[in-house]
């Protein structure tokens, strides 16, 4: 009895050890919580088949969109922690939406095991060429002068251009008028038109006038001067350090996936966004390719989360 007791034990545990090495067995869903051709499903796309061949299993984009990101991020908040789904969630839906007045169902630092950084999605800030503002100093000078008669776009009520301006507002010391529109579409075509006389936006949906002359670039709110645009200054280098606006999606599973699975799905995402032909795909997107650790990704998450909260207390800002 002992002996077959002995048996037992060991061939449960080697069985064990088996499932566990055997992670993934079948196909790993990934879930994009944006209708196709967004940011976060071009990045996600553009990854799979280096997933599939790191994974050894498809893997499979799922688009849910829906409340600004956060139906997709609900799925896998909810999902089997047994890493057959992930999901890509934007600044939006991670650090924003979460500290806003209506909330979210989820707790970034609760409900998500963080994966890794994605791309980081510069935002600079532009007006149209007609004006003849040429420097981000004479915009702040014409705006110091006519308290609330600029007008300045976004993609919504706490959205990230919205929160930029607000930064904006408050480093600077002016007062600007808010117009919101459905989409960064809509938001350039509307600075374009002189329909509002400033804004940030994602730099991929910008960049196309930037470059036409349609559009000038008087300031990005990133660490550094960005490659495609170079000779725009940062925030920092113009004295305003506190204005610090770039979108970015990353890569999260639910909580309590086990180590040894988000030790490999950390491997495969961060691998492919490390991958050289990846990494010149999603520059020429007009994004910063990520891959840092786990750690790093969720202490970013957690100072995300504080600073934009901040701008939304601040504010007093409400979602749609």
């Amino acid at each position: 009895m002992k002996l077959r007791a002995t048996l037992a034990i060991l061939l449960a545990l080697t069985t064990g050890a088996s499932a566990q090495e055997a992670y993934p067995s079948r196909p790993v869903r990934l879930v994009v919580p944006f209708a196709p051709g967004g940011p976060s499903d071009i990045v996600a796309r553009v990854l799979t088949p280096r997933l599939s061949a790191a994974l050894g299993q498809p893997v499979v984009v799922e688009n849910r969109a829906g409340g600004g990101g956060i139906t997709g991020l609900e799925v896998v908040a909810r999902a089997a922690p047994d890493g057959y789904v992930f999901g890509i969630g934007s600044a939006g839906g991670l650090a924003i939406a979460p500290r806003l007045g209506r909330g979210t169902s989820y707790d970034p630092n609760r409900d998500f095991s963080p994966i890794t950084l994605g791309v980081a999605v510069p935002e600079p800030i532009v007006v149209p060429a007609a004006l003849p503002y040429r420097t981000l100093a004479e915009l702040i000078a014409a705006a110091k002068a006519a308290p609330g008669r600029l007008n300045f776009g976004s993609t919504g009520p706490g959205s990230m251009p919205h929160l930029a301006a607000e930064q904006l507002s408050a480093a600077a010391g002016i007062q600007l008028t808010h117009i919101s529109y459905r989409s960064g579409g809509l938001l350039a075509t509307a600075i374009l038109q002189g329909e509002v006389q400033l804004g940030f936006a994602d730099l991929p949906v910008l960049l196309p006038n930037i470059r036409a002359g349609t559009l000038r670039a008087l300031a990005v709110g990133a660490p550094q001067r960005l490659s495609w645009i170079p000779d725009v200054p940062t925030m920092a280098e113009l004295g305003l350090p506190s204005v610090d606006a770039s979108n970015w999606h990353g890569f999260v599973a639910p909580a309590r996936v086990p180590e040894a699975i988000m030790v490999t799905l950390h491997r495969a995402v961060a691998g492919a966004l490390q991958d050289p032909e990846i990494a010149r795909v999603l520059h020429d997107q007009g994004a910063v390719p990520g891959g840092n650790s786990r750690a790093e990704f969720a202490a970013f998450l957690r100072s995300e989360s504080e600073k934009w909260g901040e701008v939304i207390r601040r504010g007093n800002i409400q979602g749609e």
